[in-house]
């Protein structure tokens, strides 16, 4: 059974259709990747999915449930949980307080309410041990009391999933996660999606890097004007015709 299916998922503005009728089927534990040129509509899609556009048409159905056009924070209280091309971190805030961030946007507890009710204070210290098992799994470790704000570019796109995973996802929705990162940190990133998929969480991304589609996920959908025009194993699309004239520009080889 799908853990996340799209049914004919579509997107307007204006007269401008972003998402044309996609299907797509995700079942629990696959890394999926959605590929395509800039403008494809797959960043709309995640968008659609997560709550942050209503679709114009179509369904998406989460765990069984049709969640379309549910607010984001009903989507992500059902466990799907999303991180933005744009890192959107607490600047002023640590590495630790953000990841903490990230537990209270599912928990009954408001994070601010914690600091000062005696009550939740004893969970709240379980939340610190946790949220510095995330630091430390996302390469953080050391960063845990600097400001999000000091942190270089790779690290802050490393904070920006890590508050995600705090927000203890089913299904994580991961737009370009690798932006801007040398090649080093992109190798560390690559491990870490693996390892956070055999923790039993199921992710989709977005991403440029080929490199990292190619070596890293189970499927792959290419969307181009915001039509699938190919779906299937990496070295199937890679070889597709379709896919190498509108996006790769040349047979990819892993």
């Amino acid at each position: 059974m799908a853990l996340l299916e799209l049914q004919k998922l579509t997107k307007c503005f204006g007269g401008l259709t972003a998402v044309n009728e996609l299907d797509l089927s995700i079942r629990e534990g696959e890394i999926v990747g959605l590929i395509g040129p800039n403008g494809a509509g797959k960043t709309t899609v995640l968008n659609a999915i997560s709550g942050v556009f209503r679709p114009t048409k179509g369904r998406v159905l989460f765990n069984d449930q049709d969640i379309t056009g549910l607010k984001p924070h009903s989507v992500v209280e059902k466990g799907l949980v999303r991180t933005f091309q744009l890192t959107t971190l607490f600047r002023g805030m640590t590495v630790l307080d953000n990841i903490l961030l990230g537990f209270h946007i599912t928990s009954g507890t408001g994070f601010w309410s914690a600091l000062f009710n005696a009550a939740v204070q004893g969970s709240q210290k379980q939340l610190l041990t946790q949220a510095a098992g995330i630091a430390d799994f996302m390469g953080l470790g050391e960063k845990q009391l600097e400001l999000a704000n000091n942190l270089p570019h790779g690290h802050q796109r490393a904070l920006g999933t890590a508050i995600a995973l705090a927000a203890r996802p089913k299904l994580l929705l991961l737009d370009e996660p690798v932006t801007g990162m040398n090649e080093e940190e992109t190798e560390q990133m690559m491990d870490r999606i693996k390892k956070t998929r055999d923790k039993g969480i199921t992710i989709l991304l977005v991403e440029h890097n080929m490199r990292l589609v190619m070596n890293i996920c189970d499927k792959i959908c290419v969307l181009n004007f915001g039509k699938k025009i190919a779906e299937g194993y990496p070295q199937e699309v890679c070889r597709n015709k379709d896919v190498i004239a509108a996006y790769l520009g040349k047979e990819y080889v892993a």
